[in-house]
C-alpha cells in the first residue's frame, strides 16, 4: 500500500497512472463509498433493494466510477435524472437496472427501450406523447426496439412532478395495451422528511395510490419512496414501525453526508455514525509571494493586506465550483491548520493568507485541503454550504468536470479522470458486476 501521506504524484506514479494536469484535484475514496453502502444496507429489512443515485455526474464524484463501485458493493441498481446520463452508464458497460427519474422527451422512448433503461411516467401529457411515439415506432414490425419498462411517479405532495392516482391508473392501463411495454414499479419523493405531519400524509397518499392500482387489476412489482432524508430522518421507517416498501433510493448519504436539517433518531444513529464523506478537494499553490502592507489581493480588490503578508495562490476558482460567494468567507487547511481564503474568487484562482502558518514559510510544495480532512481538522460540505448560503447537494454537484478526479481504495490510487485521461478499473469490466478488478477498489 502506498503511504497515504505521500505526494499525489508519487501515489499516481506507483499505481502506473498518468500525472495530474494541474495542482488542484478531487480525491474520491471508493473504500468509504463501499462502507457507506454497507452501513445503510445493514439497516434495511431483508429483501429491500438499495438503488444508488448517481445523477449529476455522481453528485460531482464521477458517475461511471461511482456506479461501478456502488454495484460492486451491493447496490441493486442505479438512478439518474436524464436519458443521456443513463446512456453514459450503458456505454461504460454497466448492465444493472437504471431508472431515469425525470420525464424524458417523447423521441427518447425508443433509445431508452433499446438500452434497457427504465423510464418514469411523471407528466400526463409527456407520457401520452412518449407512449404514442414508442407505439408508432412499430416495435413488433421492425424488431428494432427493446421492452419499454416504466416506473410511475406518483404525486403525493411534493408539488413538482408525478401523476395523480386516477392518471396513474390510466397510464398503467395504457401501458398494458402496448406490446413490449410493462410496469415495473411506482415511486414518489418526500417533500420535507423532517416534517412528520407532511411525511405521514405523503406516506398515506402513496399507500392509497398503490392500493388503487392493485384494486384496478394492475399489480405493482416494485414500490419505492425513501431517499436519504426519509431513511435517516423519519424514525419510524428505520425502526420498522412503518414500511420501507421494496427499496430505497440513496443519493447524498451514499456519498457520506447527512441532509441538513434532520434530527437523527436512535434507530438511524448506527447509519449516521458509519457515514464518511467520500470526496475531498485538494490544491497546491501555483505562487507564494510576500506582499507589503496595503497591497490589494485579487480583483477589486476586496481584500487589502493590513500587514506584510504571505499569500498563496491556489488554482481553484468559480469555474471549478468554488464560487465567488466564498470570497473572504471560507478557509482552507494547510499543515493541519486553518487559514483564511482572501480576496475575490476568480475563475481559476483563490488566495490563502498563510502569514501565520507555523514552521518554515509555506511553499508550492505544501498541500492545501479546501474540502475534507487534514490532521485533526475537517472542512465539511455542510460548512461550505453555509458559507455560500446553499445546501451540501449543490456544493458537491457543482464540482466541475475540469477538476481531475483521483480514485483511491482505501489509500492506494486506483484511477484518474481528467478532461483528456480516463484510466481506472471501471474500464476492465463491461458487465457492470463486481469482478476481481472492481472488488479491489471498493474495500472499506
Amino acid at each position: 500500500m502506498t503511504d497515504p501521506a505521500a505526494p499525489i504524484e508519487e501515489r499516481l506514479r506507483a499505481a502506473g497512472l498518468p500525472p495530474l494536469p494541474r495542482t488542484a484535484w478531487l480525491q474520491i475514496d471508493l473504500g468509504r463509498l463501499a462502507g457507506n453502502i454497507g452501513a445503510i444496507r445493514a439497516a434495511l429489512p431483508p429483501g429491500a433493494l438499495f438503488e444508488a443515485v448517481v445523477k449529476a455526474n455522481g453528485y460531482g464524484h464521477g458517475a461511471v466510477p461511482v456506479a461501478h463501485a456502488a454495484l460492486a458493493a451491493g447496490a441493486h441498481g442505479l438512478c439518474v435524472a436524464t436519458l443521456d446520463e443513463a446512456l453514459e452508464l450503458r456505454a461504460a458497460g454497466l448492465d444493472a437496472p437504471i431508472l431515469v427519474l425525470f420525464p424524458i422527451p417523447p423521441d427518447g422512448f425508443g433509445a431508452a427501450a433499446r438500452a434497457r433503461i427504465s423510464l418514469a411516467a411523471g407528466d400526463d401529457l409527456l407520457w401520452a406523447r412518449g407512449l404514442a411515439a414508442y407505439t408508432r415506432s412499430g416495435r413488433r414490425a421492425h424488431g428494432r426496439l427493446g421492452d419499454l419498462v416504466v416506473h410511475i411517479c406518483l404525486e403525493t405532495g411534493l408539488g413538482r412532478d408525478g401523476l395523480r392516482p386516477d392518471q396513474a391508473i390510466a397510464a398503467a392501463r395504457g401501458l398494458a395495451g402496448v406490446p413490449g411495454a410493462r410496469l415495473e414499479g411506482v415511486w414518489s419523493h418526500l417533500q420535507a422528511p423532517e416534517d412528520t405531519v407532511r411525511t405521514a400524509r405523503q406516506v398515506d397518499r402513496f399507500r392509497a395510490a398503490v392500493q388503487a392500482l392493485v384494486a384496478a387489476g394492475l399489480p405493482v412489482p416494485h414500490r419505492h419512496l425513501l431517499a436519504s432524508g426519509g431513511l435517516l430522518g423519519v424514525e419510524r421507517f428505520v425502526a420498522g414501525t412503518a414500511p420501507i416498501f421494496d427499496g430505497v433510493r440513496v443519493g447524498l448519504s451514499l456519498y457520506g453526508i447527512e441532509p441538513e436539517g434532520l434530527r437523527i433518531g436512535r434507530a438511524a444513529s448506527a447509519i449516521s455514525a458509519a457515514l464518511r464523506p467520500v470526496l475531498s478537494l485538494h490544491a497546491r499553490p501555483v505562487r507564494v509571494a510576500e506582499l507589503p502592507a496595503g497591497e490589494g489581493v485579487g480583483y477589486g480588490p476586496s481584500f487589502v493586506t493590513a500587514r506584510p503578508s504571505r499569500i498563496a495562490t491556489l488554482p481553484v476558482g468559480y469555474a471549478d465550483g468554488w464560487i465567488r460567494a466564498l470570497g473572504n468567507r471560507a478557509t482552507a487547511l494547510v499543515r493541519g491548520a486553518r487559514v483564511p481564503l482572501v480576496g475575490t474568487v476568480a475563475m481559476d484562482a483563490v488566495m490563502a493568507d498563510v502569514t501565520d502558518v507555523s514552521g518554515p514559510p509555506v511553499t508550492p510544495d505544501d498541500e492545501f485541503v479546501l474540502l475534507g480532512e487534514q490532521g485533526a481538522e475537517r472542512i465539511t460540505a455542510g460548512e461550505v454550504a453555509r458559507e455560500r448560503a446553499t445546501i451540501s447537494w449543490e456544493v458537491l454537484a457543482t464540482m466541475a468536470a475540469r477538476l481531475p478526479r483521483v480514485y483511491t481504495s482505501p489509500a492506494d490510487a486506483v484511477g484518474i479522470r481528467t478532461l483528456t485521461q480516463d484510466r481506472g478499473p471501471w474500464q476492465t469490466s463491461r458487465s457492470g458486476t463486481a469482478t476481481s478488478a472492481t472488488s479491489r477498489w471498493t474495500r472499506s
